[in-house]
């Protein structure tokens, strides 16, 4: 096992596997976001072909919320 220290004054070491799981799901939750942001571009596209409003400015709230 790896230890850093978060602080030289802090005794309480971090461990890198610790760190290396809050990165993960850092990227994860990214990835997440980025493909619902797309589909969501993409559903907007499609609506404003359709010519739907409605469901146009419900997606644009829902990318709002997202980014």
């Amino acid at each position: 096992m790896i230890y850093i220290e978060k602080h030289p004054t802090d005794s309480q070491p971090i461990r890198m596997d610790i760190l290396d799981s809050i990165f993960a799901k850092m990227v994860l939750n990214k990835a997440i976001r980025d493909f619902r942001r797309d589909q969501i571009l993409r559903e907007v596209d499609q609506t404003l072909e359709e010519r739907n409003k409605e469901k146009f400015f419900q997606l644009i709230e829902e990318l709002k919320s997202i980014s």
